[in-house]
Formats: C-alpha cells, sequence, structure tokens
C-alpha cells in the first residue's frame, strides 16, 4: 500500500447521524493521499454499521473500534495515534467538517519550513442560525512562523487540537498523547505542544469547520456545553492545575501570567454569564472549588481583565454569592450597577458597602467605569423589568426600573421610549420614567406587538427591545434586563389584514445577559405562500434579470 502523506482521525460516538458528513469532507480533500482512521469509542448505535459502509466505499478509510467506552475524546485518539501510518496527523470530531483545502494548505505549510505542527483559521458555525465567525481571528489574522511560545503568548488561548497538523516525530520524541480520564484534555494536549515545539507555522486560512449547538438538550450538548454541572467546573480547574505543573517542570514558568489571564478571560469567563440563573446551593458549590484556585492565579492577570468581570471575580472571592448574580448581569455591555458607594477619600466602589481589605478595595473601584462623566451616549445605566404583564392580544404592559448610580440624569420625569426593530422600520413605543429616590426612576410602558410594521415576506427570528434616553439633543440606547424566568407567551398576530400572518412569543432570553427576548415566527399565508415567493424572487439570477429590464425601460 502507498504510504498517506496524512492521516486524519475522526473521532466517534453515538453520532452515527453525523458521522458520513464528517468522513465526506476527508474524501473531498484536494490532497487525496490521505489516510482516514475513524476510532469509535465502542459506540452503541449505528455508528458501526455506518463506520463499515464507509469503510467499504473508499480504501483510504479505516474503522477502529474500542473495545469498551472511555467517557472522552482522549483514548480515540491515541488508539489512532498507535496505527496511522502517515508521518503527519490532524484530529476530526464527527460533529465537524475540514474545509476542502484544509490538508493540502496544511502540509504545504509543512513542506515550506520544517515546523514541528501548522495551524490555521476554524470557522465557527451556529447550527441554530447559520451564522459564521471565525475563532479567534486575531491570532490566525497573518501568515507567520512562530519560533517558541515566549514570542507570542497569547496563541495560549487557542487551544484547539484540531486546528492543527502535527509531524508525528514531534508528538513520539516528546511521548506527546492526549491525557486520558479527563475532560478539556485539548486545554494540556495544546498547552505542551506550544510548550515543547521549536517553531510552528500559522496560516490565515480556513482549516477546521466547528458546529455550534448552543441550545443543545443537555443530555446531547458538548463538554464545554455542559457548565450547569459542578463536575464540569471541577474538570476545567483540574486540567488548569496540571497545566500549572506541567509549566514549572518543562521550565516555561514565566508563562504563568498569560496561562492565567487566558483562564480567567475565557475559561472562568464562560461560567460567570451563567451564574445569574444558578441557585444557592450551586453557587456555594462553584466558590468552593473556583476559589481555592483563584487565589492561586497571577496578581498581573487580574490586572488585565475589563473592571466589570474583576468585579465578579472579587465577588465570588468574597463570599458575597446573591452580589455575584447581580454583577454578573449583562457582562460585555455598558450595564451600570443598581448603587455604588463612596468612601471618605471619595473613591466609589461597587454596591451598597465599602469593601474592607486592599484587594477588595481595589478590585471593586468603579472609577475607571466614569459613571458620572463618559458622554451621555456611551454612559452606563442599568434598565430592569420588576413585573411583566401580558394583556390581549399581542400586548404587554411592563413595569421598568432605571438605575442611574452616576446621576446623570437630571431631577424629574425623563423621556423614555422602547425601541423594537423586527424590519428596517423601527417600532418606538414613548413612555415616562418618574424619579423615586436619588439616582433611581420607574414607569409603565405598554407594548403592542401588532403594531410592528414587518416587511411583506415577514419576519422569522428573535429581537431584544432597547431602553432609549434623550437627554438635551442626545440620545442612549441600553439593555432591557428581564426577570431571568417567567412564562412564555405566545400569540398570533394578523398583520396587513390576515395577509402575513405571524405567531410572537416573548419569554426570557435564558442566558447572559438576560434580555426580554421577542421571538416572531411567520405561519399560514406568510409561511406557505409570500415567504417562498419573496425568497425565489431574490435569486441572484431573477435580481440580474430585473435589473436588465428596468435599464432597459429607462
Amino acid at each position: 500500500m502507498t504510504t498517506p502523506d496524512v492521516t486524519v482521525t475522526v473521532i466517534v460516538y453515538n453520532d452515527a447521524a453525523r458521522l458520513p458528513r464528517a468522513v465526506a469532507s476527508l474524501r473531498a480533500q484536494t490532497h487525496a493521499n490521505i489516510e482516514i482512521v475513524i476510532s469509535d469509542d465502542h459506540s452503541t448505535d449505528d455508528t458501526p454499521a455506518v463506520a463499515r459502509q464507509l469503510a467499504a466505499q473508499d480504501h483510504r478509510v479505516r474503522y477502529l473500534r474500542l473495545p469498551e467506552n472511555s467517557g472522552g475524546c482522549s483514548a480515540p485518539r491515541n488508539r489512532a495515534i498507535e496505527i496511522a501510518r502517515a508521518p503527519y496527523l490532524m484530529f476530526l470530531d464527527s460533529d465537524d467538517e475540514l474545509p476542502p483545502r484544509a490538508v493540502e494548505l496544511l502540509l504545504a505549510a509543512h513542506r515550506e519550513r520544517e515546523v514541528d505542527f501548522a495551524m490555521g483559521a476554524v470557522r465557527r458555525v451556529r447550527v441554530d442560525n447559520g451564522r459564521r465567525t471565525t475563532w479567534m481571528p486575531h491570532l490566525v489574522a497573518d501568515r507567520r512562523t512562530v519560533e517558541g511560545i515566549e514570542s507570542d503568548p497569547r496563541l495560549l488561548f487557542e487551544h484547539l487540537s484540531t486546528s492543527k497538523m502535527y509531524a508525528r516525530a514531534f508528538l513520539d520524541r516528546h511521548q506527546l498523547r492526549f491525557p486520558e480520564g479527563i475532560h478539556y484534555e485539548d486545554q494540556l494536549f495544546s498547552a505542551q505542544a506550544y510548550c515543547l515545539a521549536k517553531a510552528f507555522t500559522i496560516i490565515p486560512d480556513p482549516v477546521y469547520v466547528w458546529y455550534i449547538e448552543p441550545f443543545a438538550a443537555a443530555a446531547s450538548a458538548s463538554i464545554s456545553n455542559q457548565r450547569h454541572k459542578i463536575s464540569n467546573v471541577a474538570d476545567r480547574v483540574h486540567v488548569q492545575r496540571l497545566i500549572d505543573d506541567f509549566l514549572v517542570s518543562s521550565g516555561h514558568a514565566g508563562l504563568r501570567e498569560d496561562k492565567d489571564f487566558k483562564f480567567l478571560k475565557h475559561d472562568f469567563r464562560m461560567y460567570a454569564g451563567d451564574l445569574p440563573y444558578r441557585d444557592d446551593a450551586w453557587l456555594e458549590s462553584f466558590a468552593e472549588i473556583m476559589n481555592p484556585y483563584l487565589e492561586t492565579l497571577a496578581e498581573g492577570a487580574y490586572a488585565r481583565l475589563p473592571r466589570q468581570e474583576r468585579i465578579v471575580l472579587q465577588l465570588l472571592r468574597d463570599g458575597r454569592l446573591s452580589d455575584v448574580r447581580q454583577a454578573a448581569r449583562g457582562l460585555g455591555h455598558p450595564v451600570a450597577p443598581r448603587h455604588v458607594t463612596a468612601d471618605e477619600s471619595g473613591a466609589t466602589y461597587w454596591g451598597d458597602i465599602v469593601p474592607s481589605g486592599d484587594r477588595a478595595r481595589r478590585e471593586l473601584d468603579v472609577c475607571d467605569l466614569e459613571l458620572d462623566t463618559r458622554p451621555f451616549p456611551s454612559a452606563h445605566f442599568r434598565h430592569e423589568i420588576t413585573e411583566l404583564t401580558p394583556g390581549s392580544g399581542a400586548t404587554l404592559t411592563l413595569a421598568i426600573r432605571t438605575y442611574d448610580p452616576g446621576l446623570r440624569l437630571p431631577v424629574g420625569p425623563q423621556r423614555a421610549s422602547l425601541v423594537l426593530a423586527p424590519s428596517r422600520r423601527r417600532m418606538t413605543v414613548p413612555f415616562r420614567l418618574d424619579p423615586v429616590s436619588p439616582g433611581v426612576f420607574e414607569g409603565r410602558v405598554q407594548l403592542d406587538l401588532a403594531t410592528a410594521q414587518l416587511s411583506v415576506q415577514g419576519f422569522d427570528g428573535v429581537r431584544h427591545p432597547l431602553l432609549r434616553l434623550e437627554q438635551q439633543g442626545l440620545a442612549h440606547s441600553g439593555l432591557l434586563l428581564a426577570p431571568l424566568d417567567f412564562p412564555s407567551v405566545t400569540a398570533r398576530v394578523e398583520y396587513r389584514s390576515g395577509a402575513t400572518p405571524h405567531e410572537v412569543t416573548v419569554e426570557p432570553e435564558g442566558r447572559n445577559p438576560g434580555r426580554l427576548q421577542i421571538r416572531w415566527r411567520p405561519v399560514g399565508v406568510t409561511a406557505r405562500v409570500i415567504r417562498p415567493v419573496v425568497r425565489k424572487m431574490a435569486r441572484p439570477k431573477i435580481r440580474n434579470a430585473a435589473r436588465l429590464v428596468a435599464s432597459v425601460l429607462r
């Protein structure tokens, strides 16, 4: 048999439906001299039959079945490495794909210059809405060869093992294999690869297609989407400790602050957005696991974070768990705290009390948020829905409380409006906010969703209302935070005298920041007739023909 240039391992477990798509992406590679190893972690569905059929269709495909389920990704990858025949290795998950030129481009990078591994861009595709983004685009924007991870420690953020093609000799020389018996094995394996590699090449081309299912059922969710499990927190922290030990033992302790910053900015941040939705028992367990590890991290790593993230971390470390929920609402958005407190020196802190201790004062100091001095359009306010009352049809009455800790709004009633844009024509509903105490305003607004003007083909999607304030000719638009949990309400709306009916649902967003979420779904004539016709008319050939006719008629 001809020796393949590259072995690509597809790991699979109970994924018979998607395995053919993954393998098809490999069979379609522009570089054809590859070996495809399907490594099955002892599936109990139809995966074995599907895998054998795929192997029968193409001599390049080999099927490997583990004698028992390992419960992770490491064992099936390691067993495949043992039988791989090529000098270069890649890894693919059964629910993902490789772009057609992935193998060709990465192999060319290896042949251009001898490196330990080559890596490229990862294209993320949201399964629910089809949205495409690039994972860590700033790290893979330019073609370059990195000689030692110390020259660009930011790359620790790109911890995927699947975006890389490894020289088999490099893995064998360092006896580098995926750690078995743990989750988040990619993070440890990638940290080791980065530190052990003398040189690696980065190309800006996409080499991996990563399908994301953010709303997958808990039973079928990927490991990274099982953040609701306390065991998931323990697994992630355990891997971080293993990485820390490796950095010391391999002589790379100088990377510790960069690695700690990556943990805080990426790993902890993934949990932080979910904290408002967790109950007391979960938060207590989370703090018990997380806080001892947080105490070991470099202070410089905290200093590199945005202030709002530092506040959440400090409240957690101080055991102020109810405050953690409040501070975590709206992370990543300009959402103000409800209240701030000043000490005798004039320094301003998050919350109702002046913190004790130097560290707490340093981390909870909100002076750099410039709550009282930022330009009005970028000022920080906090808008919360305190009561939500469904009415007849598609009407909804909202009781809203606005917090203005920087006292930016003048004394007296404020002009406000809700803004919603399910089409090009914005829906604007004015109402009044009345002062109830310094820096706190309340108001009520009735929202009639039947009055929203949609396009002819209707609208199928989600929108989140914004609260708009005006002052001296300037406008400010901010998030509208909903109660974290309330019964969703669905109504049928007969737009344009029944010509374009829709079903509209009001519901909590269900994830950070927890906004009021309004979902439209075309039904009836809209779904059966109007939308298919408009889609057909929108095809490029028809649009071009229409432009040609229009130009002739001129």
